[in-house]
């Protein structure tokens, strides 16, 4: 969309609240045949995190609609969330050595989608504290 004034306005994409949290994730690659994780890629910790999905820095480069294993281990309260994720976008940062994802839920128990919006809820409203 562009302004009067020919520069371009972003707009807001995202369909669910995200807080900044550094939560640990271990991710693994899933072979495109089948929903059984292959290789450990690695253990990393969040930037930010939502009931859709989340954002992580890697030490691999995963090209966009890769299919994720994802354990995230949620703190306050202490709780693990498994599910499965796409990667929607990456960025390669310090010369191709570090990459940040962006990575879309699917496929995951509703479960574990309400434990996220409960666990974005309290730390949004410990934030206001």
């Amino acid at each position: 969309m562009r302004g009067s004034q020919g520069v371009e306005i972003m707009t807001e994409q995202r369909r669910a609240k995200r807080v900044k949290e550094e939560a640990q994730v271990t991710i693994k690659l899933v072979p495109s045949e089948t929903f059984t994780p292959d290789k450990k890629i690695s253990y990393h910790l969040t930037k930010d995190i939502s009931s859709t999905g989340l954002r992580v820095f890697a030490n691999s480069f995963l090209p966009i609609n890769s299919t994720l294993k994802i354990d995230l281990v949620l703190e306050k309260p202490h709780r693990l969330i498994s599910a499965f994720g796409k990667v929607r976008w990456i960025k390669s940062r310090y010369a191709d050595e570090l990459f940040e994802l962006g990575i879309e839920f699917v496929d995951t128990p509703e479960e574990h989608i309400r434990a996220l919006r409960e666990h974005i809820e309290q730390t949004e409203s410990s934030e206001l504290d």
